[in-house]
């Protein structure tokens, strides 16, 4: 998640100070990724720094609010224009972790699948109350909602193929490791191993 935009985002609707953004952020996302109040100031001052925003003079309650400027908007018209890199997204911890556990001595890698399935299912029946109770929401909420249905769906369905994969891979024999034989060289001549350690040319 690129805070910076979604910082100058905001800012794009007009001036804010910190605590608005972080609550307008969140609104929009449904709380799903609260954003750290330190963490807005920080950014803020960075993309002040970077001519990206101006700090504006202190209302009457001391708050200092923010504006974005030219270049702000012409990184933010970046940003939107172009694609998200899957370079740019977080690793997936749960296929780090599946694909450990298949090559880990003594893990159930069928408990680790149920047990992620179970807690995954259970996100997405939350999820899919929560859209049922909010028809009304705004839209921004409506789209964070949908897109965490979506990708948990995808994942119970990854897990369901994961499990047969695995489960067909336990099932095939196991195939033995190459024993190794004479080598040959750029000229074809075999070499083997002598009995006194030493070797002899075959031709």
């Amino acid at each position: 998640m690129s805070v910076k935009h979604s910082l100058l985002a905001l800012l794009e609707r007009g001036p804010a100070y910190g605590y608005q953004l972080r609550a307008a952020f969140e609104s929009a996302t449904g709380n799903t990724w609260p954003l750290n109040i330190g963490q807005v100031y920080t950014t803020l001052n960075r993309l002040e720094r970077d001519d990206l925003v101006e700090a504006l003079p202190e209302n009457e309650s001391g708050q200092r609010p923010y504006r974005i400027t030219e270049p702000g908007r012409r990184q933010l018209a970046g940003w939107f224009a172009s694609p998200v890199q899957a370079a740019d997204r977080p690793r997936d911890e749960l296929t780090i972790k599946l694909a450990l556990a298949v090559t880990t001595p003594g893990v159930d890698v069928a408990d680790v699948i149920q047990r992620q399935r179970s807690a995954t299912l259970r996100l997405l029946q939350e999820f899919t109350r929560l859209k049922a109770a909010e028809e009304r929401a705004e839209l921004a909420w409506r789209l964070v909602l949908e897109s965490m249905i979506f990708r948990a769906e995808a994942e119970i369905r990854w897990l369901d193929h994961t499990e047969a994969v695995v489960a067909r891979a336990a099932r095939e024999p196991k195939v033995p490791l190459p024993q190794p034989g004479p080598e040959t060289d750029s000229v074809g001549q075999a070499f083997v191993l002598a009995s006194d350690d030493t070797f002899e040319e075959k031709r």
